[in-house]
């Protein structure tokens, strides 16, 4: 079957765009020791929050996929909802 396959290759290829997510959320999120803009900071943080929401979306969905080539039945989800400490103030 020439779409499993091809749904394979895409998973794998999910899979190493994964690691190379994590390798962006692991990095520091500023490098330089001078006084750094809010602004900057603000921007660098939402990168790597970006990162790590995308990392995981990818994730689920590769799963999803697994489960379907196998045969498994799709589970219901919970929405999960993550906010960080900004968010939650307003």
């Amino acid at each position: 079957m020439k779409i499993k396959e091809t749904k394979l290759n895409i998973i794998q290829a999910g899979q190493k765009a994964v690691e190379e997510l994590i390798k962006v959320a692991k990095e520091k999120i500023v490098d330089s020791e001078d006084d750094i803009s809010a602004d900057r900071l603000k921007n660098a943080a939402a990168t790597k929050k970006l990162a790590i929401f995308d990392a995981f979306e990818i994730l689920n969905r590769i799963e999803e996929e697994k489960n379907l080539l196998e045969g498994k039945p799709k589970e219901e989800k919970k929405e999960r909802v993550f906010k960080f400490a900004e968010g939650r103030s307003k």
